[in-house]
């Protein structure tokens, strides 16, 4: 218990010294959006159709600087929000950062993860990113906010993963080896990183690997001590990784990053090994996919819930004519028929979709069916399934 205290202890050095995330403090509510911290999106997202509230309750569980918890707030204008911390100065710049961009349904808390419990009541959305892997025990880490997950809740979940940043592992070592007595001092650690990368040759792995994938984000010194002078890490595989969520005592909804996952972007030239894998367990083939392609896994993003969490089916074509649509709220450029969609990727409509998905914009109000719609918007059923597997629609049971 007492080393444990030391690591945290040590962490909140770390996060003293650089709050972590440094983004710039706004007069106005922050740009752009980043769905999973929707409560509409993420939901639709895990269950295929909307939540029956919204005005739910969030936990940032970890909420540093607040970068993730004014999106929290401002993204889900009926939700209260509670952000909770183990670094005071982290804190400091999460209440200033709300408090200038209007982000007033918030309420922070300095405690640590394992603390939880001593939050009032329950929250229907914890989102605990870049945390659960820099505790001591991250086990009871997820437990105690598992504890606090209410019954159809759901919590998102990002930690790292050892096969993506093996490079950073090692500039770790390194660093601290060379640090020797004076490790825990985080700027000499964050100087003397930057004097190896400097003094390294060009065509050297960690530095090229640094080059592509983290220099940009890199260039502020809070990055950089995240990165490679944090006293706590661990990083995790497929196997390590549902060792965690299973002791959660949640169910596993989904990774948030879908396309990832899928084993055809690998291997869809050979239909034949694709067969083979029809064979293995979903872990199995989770395991499969980050060994082929080691690079591509830095990290794994996905949602847990708290049954019982009901799924929407709309396979019949009954079911879907049905259906009341929306359209996604986490959506850039519109109204365009070129947009970026939830996931920044950009998308091209066609006049017979852009025209739906006006019709779905006022739906609201409206709350007319699919079937309604397609009264006076012509486009074919199987275009209204690709707007729905595309997340550009949500969809409500009639």
């Amino acid at each position: 218990m007492e080393i444990r205290q030391d690591i945290s202890s040590a962490v909140q050095r770390l996060y003293d010294t650089y709050p972590f995330p440094p983004e710039p403090l706004l007069d106005s509510p922050p740009p752009g959006y980043n769905w999973r911290w929707n409560w509409l999106a993420a939901y639709h997202f895990c269950t295929n159709q909307t939540p029956q509230k919204q005005d739910v309750r969030i936990l940032d569980a970890g909420c540093g600087t607040g970068v993730g918890t004014e999106y929290l707030v401002h993204l889900n204008p009926a939700a209260q929000v509670v952000g909770i911390d183990l670094s005071s100065g982290a804190l400091e710049v999460a209440r200033e950062r709300c408090r200038r961009s209007g982000a007033n349904r918030v309420e922070f808390h300095h405690k640590s993860l394992y603390d939880a419990q001593e939050l009032p009541g329950e929250f229907d959305l914890i989102n605990c990113v870049g945390v659960l892997h820099h505790l001591p025990d991250p086990i009871r880490g997820i437990q105690s906010l598992a504890a606090k997950l209410a019954p159809g809740g759901l919590m998102h979940i990002f930690v790292y993963a050892e096969l993506g940043r093996w490079e950073i592992q090692l500039m770790q070592k390194a660093i601290a080896l060379l640090q020797g007595e004076r490790r825990g001092d985080y700027r000499d650690g964050v100087q003397v990183g930057r004097q190896i990368f400097a003094a390294l040759p060009e065509n050297n792995r960690l530095v090229k690997r640094e080059k592509e994938r983290w220099s940009l984000e890199n260039q502020r010194d809070e990055c950089f001590a995240d990165m490679y002078v944090h006293p706590q890490e661990i990083d995790y595989n497929i196997d390590t990784l549902f060792e965690l969520i299973d002791a959660s005592g949640l169910d596993f909804v989904g990774f948030s990053n879908p396309k990832n996952w899928e084993l055809e972007r690998l291997l869809g030239k050979n239909p034949d090994l694709l067969e083979r894998a029809k064979k293995l367990s979903d872990r199995e083939r989770y395991r499969l996919i980050e060994l082929l392609d080691p690079e591509a896994v830095t990290h794994y993003e996905f949602f847990l819930a708290r049954p019982p969490l009901s799924k929407a089916d709309w396979s019949s074509d009954e079911a879907l004519l049905a259906a009341i649509p929306a359209r996604n709220p986490c959506m850039d450029g519109w109204p365009s028929r070129c947009l970026f969609n939830y996931d920044y990727q950009i998308v091209n409509l066609s006049e017979g979709e852009f025209k739906f998905l006006q019709a779905c914009d006022v739906n609201s109000e409206k709350r007319r069916s699919i079937k309604e719609i397609l009264a006076s918007v012509s486009l074919e059923l199987d275009l209204v399934r690709s707007l729905l597997e595309r997340q550009l629609i949500m969809l409500t049971p009639s």
